[in-house]
């Protein structure tokens, strides 16, 4: 039977290889679990419970699986050393998963840390409109296999919102293409519709405006849907492969 941990830090990296230098494949956020494939020195392969992915990552002091009572509902979340509230020691990411001990007036307690109360949901609060509050990440910066306030890349930008909902989503927008299923013509594009290029993934705010984490502008921007397909076609010689509705 295999092992669960819980990541119990911020964030890590995980890399296509046992290396640092090697290339961010995608990250993990505080509160997800994962299982470890194999042990490489200083290094290991680990696999991702909720999406299936797979990356090295450095040997840190995880902790045993714990269930989760609640997650991150804000862009970030201050994290506070003790009941002083004074001394901030760090910043959890949009949708990382907490288990809440106690609370006290506006805080929470989580470990051995306190955190706002307003910054949190349940952990099975599931929001009507899944891309409602998309617009925190306007101007992060990208970064690729990012997935968080610190930097995220287009793909992820989609998958973290269904994770927050507790809804399946592929990492990759190659994979991501595949699994939606719902096909709609260009022309008939409304409000939280999700536009594919190759290798690139859009969402519709309007029937004529767009977010994306865009690599070119280095950042998470909203643009026009026209407008972002005529500079994706003379920049990258790239058409719209796919819009799909969920």
């Amino acid at each position: 039977m295999k092992k669960i941990y819980t990541n119990n830090f911020s964030k890590i990296n995980l890399h296509k290889t046992n290396s640092i230098k090697s290339e961010i494949v995608t990250q993990m956020i505080y509160g997800d679990s994962f299982s470890i494939i194999k042990k490489d020195n200083n290094f290991w392969k680990i696999k991702i419970e909720h999406d299936q992915y797979s990356g090295f990552i450095k040997k840190k002091k995880f902790i045993n699986y714990i269930k989760p009572t609640h997650k991150i509902s804000s862009l970030f979340a201050i994290i506070y050393k003790d009941s002083s509230f004074k001394k901030k020691v760090g910043k959890l990411p949009f949708g990382s998963k907490i288990t809440i001990k106690e609370t006290f007036s506006k805080f929470a307690k989580f470990q051995n840390y306190w955190i706002e109360k307003n910054n949190l949901k349940k952990i099975n609060y599931k929001s009507k409109n899944i891309f409602s509050n998309i617009n925190i990440f306007h101007n992060t910066k990208y970064k690729w296999g990012g997935k968080t306030f610190e930097g995220i890349d287009c793909s992820a930008l989609i998958q973290v919102f269904f994770n927050f909902n507790n809804k399946y989503c592929p990492r990759d927008t190659g994979d991501q293409v595949k699994y939606f299923k719902k096909n709609i013509e260009f022309k008939k594009i409304k409000k939280n519709d999700i536009i594919y290029w190759k290798g690139h993934v859009a969402i519709a705010l309007s029937n004529k405006k767009l977010i994306h984490a865009y690599g070119p502008l280095k950042k998470t921007v909203i643009m026009g849907i026209k407008e972002t397909v005529k500079i994706i076609e003379k920049t990258s010689n790239l058409n719209v492969i796919s819009v799909k509705r969920l």
